[in-house]
């Protein structure tokens, strides 16, 4: 059973959305990568460590991010850049893979499919390594609620992307890869439901009539085979 409706399913979270990021910048040192957080409730942080991780790719050269981090949930932006590196770059190359972007608990059900993680595979390697990225996220609540009344709460959402070089009055603009988002007022809910007998009744009668319908249509065919064939033995004999 699906629902839509206008409310925040999980008001204990204390305004806030749990978020998994995992990305890879091959052509990106790890000392050179940060990631940075802003928000419309004054939120600034540049250079977010807690819970994430850098991994070295290729020799050194190249890096691969894994954060662990929590956003309000008012409209605001998280960006993997070099702003929080002690010196910046001349020519940092923003080329990427996303591995995983999701937001909330992991729901691991079998009959719900939604765009968990819609970025996941995202390949930017063939890109201008001196752009900059742009994620337009819009994230959509979205609650399960099992056969015992149990609910999980996770977050879907739908994604639009560009890619630009910027520019001031200064010169190029350094680039970064933008995750901008916003919250959908709308939740999706899933509610496990028994089949109803009568449901089951009824395939079970369907089954059987289906069984009888092509029992009958088989006998006809069979029954009209013969006719035919007796008829062209009678017509040998004459």
């Amino acid at each position: 059973v699906n629902e839509l409706y206008v409310d925040d399913p999980d008001k204990d979270s204390g305004g806030k959305i749990e978020v998994n990021l995992n990305i890879s910048l091959p052509n990106l040192h790890c000392e050179l990568v940060g990631l940075d957080i802003q928000d419309e409730m004054g939120r600034h942080e540049v250079g977010h460590i807690d819970n994430s991780m850098k991994i070295p790719l290729h020799n050194g050269d190249g890096c691969r991010f894994e954060g662990h981090f929590s956003i309000n949930k008012v409209p605001g932006n998280f960006h993997v850049s070099t702003h929080s590196a002690t010196a910046q770059p001349q020519n940092p190359d923003m080329t990427h893979v996303i591995h995983k972007l999701s937001f909330g608990d992991k729901l691991q059900v079998h009959n719900v499919h939604g765009a968990f993680n819609a970025l996941e595979g995202a390949d930017k390697l063939s890109s201008n390594p001196l752009a900059s990225h742009d994620y337009i996220l819009k994230i959509v609540p979205t609650v399960y609620e099992d056969i015992s009344g149990k609910q999980r709460y996770s977050y879907q959402y739908t994604v639009a992307n560009k890619e630009y070089v910027a520019y001031s009055h200064t010169g190029r603009i350094i680039p970064a890869i933008w995750f901008r988002y916003d919250l959908s007022p709308i939740t999706v809910k899933y509610t496990e439901r028994r089949q109803p007998l009568y449901r089951f009744i009824t395939s079970i009668c369907a089954i059987i009539g289906g069984t009888f319908t092509v029992a009958g249509i088989l006998d006809s065919c069979i029954f009209t085979a013969s006719e035919a064939w007796k008829k062209i033995q009678l017509g040998k004999m004459q």
